[in-house]
């Protein structure tokens, strides 16, 4: 079996991004007090991958028993980006990410991230990735949706794919989809993939090497 596509998140996998976007909240938060921003941050760490727009709906309209219309989540949304692009735009690399793409064009590669579809693609325009890529995908549609859209659009068998990520967003992405999966492990996804039995990275090094592994299997 030979391995055709790659799916990747962004935000942890391709970029050491997970902090700036966890402050972000902290930040927003503040406001409702300590111990409310903590119960965000922690909440957001246990569910990295998620949309902002879900979580908006959360700690908002569910925790704060706000009316959250359309409009409210974009302000929302808005002052959440003008916190977080700038760091992520500046955010090292996840080491091996930038040689893994550049010297692998034989791959289909695409994004699929929480991350707006409107503001990723600016980003990795910046950081000098997007033309690497056959597709850049994000909310406000789910990670499951992207998956399946591109299985069809580009008539890909799933054993075909591998999804690389960090977040149990991308896990069951690519296991609704019976993708292969990849788990580039970090700190704050340890606890949440401390009893699964997937393949691990610690960064993107020895990607080639592990996607070897997976056509052999």
């Amino acid at each position: 079996m030979k391995i055709k596509c790659i799916f990747f998140d962004f935000d942890g996998v391709l970029a050491e991004s997970v902090n700036v976007k966890t402050e972000a909240f902290r930040k927003m938060y503040l406001p409702y007090g300590h111990e409310f921003a903590e119960k965000v941050v922690a909440h957001h760490q246990a569910n990295g991958g998620i949309s902002r727009f879900e979580k908006f709906r959360i700690y908002n309209g569910s925790w704060l028993n706000q009316e959250l219309s359309d409009e409210k989540i974009k302000i929302l949304s808005d002052e959440f980006s003008n916190l977080v692009v700038d760091g992520v735009i500046h955010a090292p690399e996840v080491p091996g990410a930038y040689a893994f793409l550049k010297n692998n064009p034989a791959y289909k590669k695409f994004i699929i991230t929480g991350t707006p579809t409107v503001e990723i693609i600016p980003i990795l325009e910046r950081r000098n990735m997007s033309h690497f890529f056959d597709g850049i995908y994000g909310s406000p549609e789910k990670k499951e949706f992207w998956v399946n859209e591109i299985l069809n659009m580009h008539s890909l068998s799933p054993n075909e794919c591998v999804f690389v990520g960090d977040a149990l967003t991308d896990y069951n992405a690519a296991v609704v989809h019976n993708l292969h999966f990849i788990l580039r492990e970090t700190e704050e996804g340890f606890e949440l993939f401390k009893n699964q039995n997937v393949i691990r990275i610690k960064d993107l090094t020895h990607l080639s090497d592990t996607i070897d592994l997976i056509e052999k299997l």
